[in-house]
Formats: C-alpha cells, sequence, structure tokens
C-alpha cells in the first residue's frame, strides 16, 4: 500500500505531462528499451510507431506503473509512477486495443461505476454530458455494452476520459478493427481531447490514421526512439514519405 503522506503531489503547472529521460526499460536480462526520450505536452497528441517487438508496450508499461525503469526516469503529471503508481494513475486514463467495460452494466452504469472506483462523483447530467460528446447515441446511454461494437465502446471510454478531466490519456491501438468511418469518428474525439488540453500518447501500427490526428509521430526501432516527425502545414505529413520510413525504405 502506498503510503499518502510520502507522496510527492505532481507541480501544478509542468512543461510536459508524458515526460520520460533516458529511461531503460528491461525483462530479465533482456535489454528492450534504450535511453528513451520522450516528452508529451498537454494538449499534444503523439504517435508511437513500431514493428512488433519495437517496445511500444513496454513504453506504456512504463507509464502506466506496471514496469520501472532500470534507469533514467517516468514522469505523469511530474509523478513518478514506478514509486506511486496509485497517485500516477489518478492523473490519466488509458483504452486498451479491447476496450474492457462490465458486459451487464449500461453504458451509463459503467461510466458511473468506474469513475465511483476512481473516487470521483459526478452527476447523471455530467455522465450523460461525457458520453453525448463522446459521439454515442442517446438511444445507446442505457443499453447493456455486452451487445456494443468496438467502436461504441470506445465512445464508453473516451466519456469515461472526458469524465474524469485528466491530464493524459494512453492509448494501445485504438484505431484496430475499425472501419475507415469509425476511425474518423475516433479522431475527432482525439482533437476534441486535445481542445481539452489532454496530452495523448497513442501506440499504433496505423500510420495513416496517425498521419490524420497526431502532432508527432515517433519511429521506435529495436528499443531505440530513431526519428520524430512534427505536423507542418496544411497536409501536415508527407504520407507517402511516412509510408516508406515506416517501411524500412527511406
Amino acid at each position: 500500500m502506498v503510503n499518502n503522506q510520502a507522496l510527492s503531489p505532481a507541480a501544478t503547472s509542468v512543461e510536459y505531462v508524458l515526460d520520460a529521460v533516458n529511461a531503460v526499460a528491461a525483462y530479465g536480462s533482456k535489454t528492450i528499451l534504450h535511453q528513451l526520450n520522450l516528452h508529451i505536452r498537454p494538449g499534444e497528441i503523439y504517435a508511437l510507431l513500431g514493428a512488433n517487438g519495437a517496445g511500444k508496450t513496454t513504453t506504456l508499461s512504463l507509464f502506466l506503473g506496471f514496469l520501472a525503469p532500470q534507469s533514467g526516469s517516468i514522469r505523469v503529471n511530474g509523478i513518478d509512477p514506478g514509486t506511486h503508481p496509485a497517485e500516477a494513475r489518478k492523473q490519466f486514463a488509458y483504452i486498451p486495443e479491447n476496450v474492457a467495460l462490465y458486459e451487464h452494466l449500461t453504458a451509463r452504469e459503467n461510466v458511473e461505476y468506474l469513475l465511483d472506483l476512481a473516487g470521483q462523483r459526478e452527476t447523471a447530467d455530467t455522465i450523460a454530458n461525457s458520453l453525448a460528446a463522446a459521439g454515442l447515441a442517446p438511444a445507446a446511454f442505457d443499453r447493456r455494452v455486452s451487445g456494443f461494437s468496438k467502436g461504441m465502446r470506445q465512445k464508453v471510454a473516451i466519456g469515461l476520459a472526458l469524465a474524469r478531466k485528466v491530464p493524459a490519456l494512453l492509448l494501445d491501438e485504438p484505431t484496430s478493427g475499425l472501419d475507415p468511418q469509425a476511425t474518423t469518428e475516433f479522431n475527432r474525439l482525439l482533437s476534441l481531447l486535445r481542445q481539452q488540453n489532454v496530452a495523448i500518447l497513442m501506440v499504433t501500427h496505423d500510420l495513416l490514421s496517425a498521419a490524420d490526428v497526431a502532432d508527432r509521430i515517433g519511429f521506435l526501432e529495436a528499443g531505440r526512439l530513431v526519428e520524430e516527425v512534427a505536423a507542418e502545414g496544411q497536409d501536415r505529413f508527407d504520407v507517402r514519405l511516412l509510408h516508406r520510413r515506416y517501411a524500412g525504405q527511406a
């Protein structure tokens, strides 16, 4: 159990909400991440791309507090998730590839219950407004989520993130299995969270989706962040160049 008296509160204003400085991570004797430097500001969407085994999941595990770095530092809104995981987890929402909801509960009940687990009570109107802002049809608010599609489940999760008002959002392959229309809608929701100054880290294989919504794209290879590309101008990214880079042809 974490001793609350020992917690160092997050700074009231941090330059980077999600911050990795020279982070080295390993499982046993195998080093997975080498000197990772990753810095994400409030209101920024960062897409981390890489092949299987590149270290994307390990990067998420560091921020989630599931794994502590061997050296270097990890901070979530100024808090070390390795030493103070419970406090750090109050600073973010996490949406895995397959959104885990309580199947026998409705969308509204899921949000209410998960907020309660996080120690936050909200009115019925606030929960309904959050679900509506996430694009869930009002007719679905009181339906059991057991019959929801992946896109609808993600809207419930985004509604929860909106209601929690956390400074960071972590996403694991958020557009996997979504059709183009659902992907476009999901990216619209991320833009909504960006407007609320949320720092967003998404690990993904979906280059086109990342190019549509990300402010920066990072390429992870064999545990090393080898390149970052920032959006520029109306076209944002040269998708063909990004594709060649991602395919290892650049």
